[in-house]
């Protein structure tokens, strides 16, 4: 009778398929042992990662990671299963760990954009430079932060659509985070006519300021004169307010300054060609 060796890895590694056979139905009850431990195992990994997920839910993790760590976890429970399956084999895993490192060593040469993504998905995460909500710039990409995961970020944008950026990208790109302070500053340009009473449209824009509640009075607003332009005396309009209800208020002094202006016959101007005929 044949003797086989009890090494899989060189089974493997000489392609002794009877050998393969042969030590499979000898080690039967270690085969159906071995694969209990990884059926188990990855029920369990799979429910570590839930309860990882509701730990984190519990103490105000930003739920944006909160895929990106139950994945990395599960994986490397998932892996000691497999090991400790191999180990009740018998199995050298020195010699499985060898040939698993060096097939990953070739498997990432292939994946170096995908290795890419996962270290900067990695670095996103240590860095924390947004969190879930949070609205922000990336390269020519705006959008409000949805989730982070292993190889991409998704945004949502303001008309709604889902935009999936490589991690890779976001880290080597300027982000512009609008939500990183509690407050923002609008900068706001009014125009009025050459004929109009500065003084007045200055109090009237005061006093849009004054009835909206959302607009902080420190630091105190700034209404000054910004330029002479070719039409029109640009005022200037300087309010903070919440970084959440920057939109709100930037759409009622749209509209309020407007009507305001309507209401006290401040003429807003518009462009125009002054065309002299000469007669000769």
């Amino acid at each position: 009778m044949k003797h086989y060796p009890l090494d899989l890895a060189q089974l493997i590694q000489e392609k002794d398929f009877d050998g393969i056979v042969a030590l499979a139905i000898s080690k039967a009850p270690l085969i159906l042992a071995a694969l209990l431990i990884v059926v188990v195992g990855f029920i369990i990994s799979n429910l570590i990662g839930k309860l990882v997920v509701k730990g984190m839910q519990a103490k105000g993790v930003d739920p944006s990671i909160h895929s990106f760590i139950k994945t990395i976890i599960t994986l490397i429970l998932k892996f000691v299963f497999i090991l400790s399956a191999l180990s009740t084999l018998n199995v050298n895993i020195n010699s499985f760990v060898t040939a698993l490192g060096a097939a990953g060593v070739t498997a990432g040469i292939g994946l170096q954009s995908s290795i890419s993504q996962l270290a900067s998905g990695i670095q996103i995460l240590a860095n924390h430079p947004f969190k879930s909500g949070d609205y922000i710039d990336v390269g020519t990409v705006s959008g409000k932060v949805h989730e982070i995961k292993m190889m991409y970020t998704v945004l949502i944008t303001v008309d709604n659509k889902r935009v999936i950026i490589p991690n890779s990208y976001i880290t080597s790109s300027n982000i512009i985070n609008y939500n990183a302070e509690n407050r923002r500053r609008l900068d706001l340009v009014f125009s009025v006519s050459y004929d109009a009473d500065i003084a007045k449209a200055k109090q009237v824009i005061q006093e849009v300021i004054s009835k909206n509640d959302l607009i902080f009075t420190d630091p105190a607003p700034i209404i000054a004169v910004k330029e002479h332009a070719a039409s029109s005396v640009n005022l200037a309009c300087l309010i903070w307010c919440s970084a959440d209800e920057y939109w709100n208020v930037f759409y009622y002094m749209q509209e309020a300054v407007k009507l305001s202006f309507d209401e006290n016959s401040i003429s807003i101007p518009y462009g125009q060609l002054d065309v002299h005929i000469v007669k000769e």
